[in-house]
């Protein structure tokens, strides 16, 4: 069982398996001071890699991919290489606020690079075979924002532009390369550290297909769902309640997929609690963000 304990800004430790606990640091660290903190446990799982895909809004995918890839670089000390098509031009407002002393050193942990086309995204993928051989600390996570511009006509059209037969092989094609790179990289780790954890994968994804309909469903979703073992789901809260609570905007988050479930599903002692599924995202007027466990 490859379990790891992660201190983190409060002093209390979270137990978390290797399939989610990036995300879950992220959401333990900017947990919300007002609304309770719940202890969280995560079962333990032992997949060879580790592939998370987060599917919902673009804007606020990033930010979780951001407070991913910072969380991981300055409380884990890993290498980062993130892809996106769009210039990071400042972190988000809420690391500026909830982490003002970040240190210039973490940042330099994390690799941004900027493919605009499948092909260039393919191309920097596949050479980090080669670039880890010569770097004596190889990356421990890869980030991809916007799956959606790569695969589905680019950033001019939204990434929403279709999906077609052609574009369900490159899909598949790149989310092979991801996760063979992962398998990769876990293993030039292992060799300089047997007790090393896996490389992580995270990406994102927006779906043209209002994914909430019964019988919706995006043949994107379809084929990238069998290489990204965790789906962590974004969903708008459009409730009074939360109009009432002086909150721009609250999004549910919800984690899926064949990961969560063998977690869920390896129970094998009393004392083990259930993956926890749901979490809150909140954003107040100001561009404050905290996470609430349901």
């Amino acid at each position: 069982m490859n379990v790891i304990d992660i201190p983190h800004n409060y002093g209390e430790s979270v137990r978390v398996s290797v399939m989610t606990d990036i995300l879950t640091l992220v959401f333990k660290t900017f947990t919300s001071q007002t609304g309770g903190r719940k202890e969280l446990t995560v079962a333990p799982s032992s997949p060879p890699t580790c592939s998370t895909l987060v599917v919902g809004d673009t804007g606020i995918s990033r930010s979780v991919l951001l407070l991913a890839a910072v969380t991981a670089a300055s409380e884990l000390g890993m290498r980062v290489v993130f892809f996106t098509q769009t210039q990071i031009q400042s972190l988000p407002l809420c690391l500026q606020k909830r982490v003002p002393s970040l240190s210039p050193e973490s940042l330099k942990k994390i690799k941004f690079s900027y493919p605009r086309t499948v092909g260039e995204l393919l191309q920097q993928v596949a050479g980090l075979h080669e670039s880890a051989n010569t770097s004596p600390t190889p990356p421990s996570l890869i980030v991809v924002d916007g799956l959606e511009g790569y695969l589905c006509g680019g950033p001019g059209a939204g990434g929403l532009g279709g999906f077609h037969p052609g574009e369900q092989s490159c899909a598949a094609h790149l989310s092979a390369l991801l996760c063979d790179t992962a398998a990769f990289l876990t293993q030039l780790l292992r060799r300089c550290s047997p007790s090393s954890d896996p490389c992580r994968v995270i990406a994102s994804f927006r779906s043209a297909v209002d994914t909430g309909e019964a019988s919706a469903t995006d043949p994107a979703l379809d084929v990238l769902d069998r290489y990204f073992r965790v789906r962590c789901t974004l969903d708008r809260d459009g409730s009074y309640e939360a109009v009432a609570a002086g909150l721009q905007e609250v999004w549910h988050i919800y984690l899926s997929g064949t990961g969560i479930a063998e977690a869920s599903s390896t129970k094998d002692c009393e004392d083990r609690p259930a993956v926890a599924p749901e979490w809150k995202l909140l954003i107040s007027p100001d561009g404050f963000m905290e996470f609430e466990l349901v």
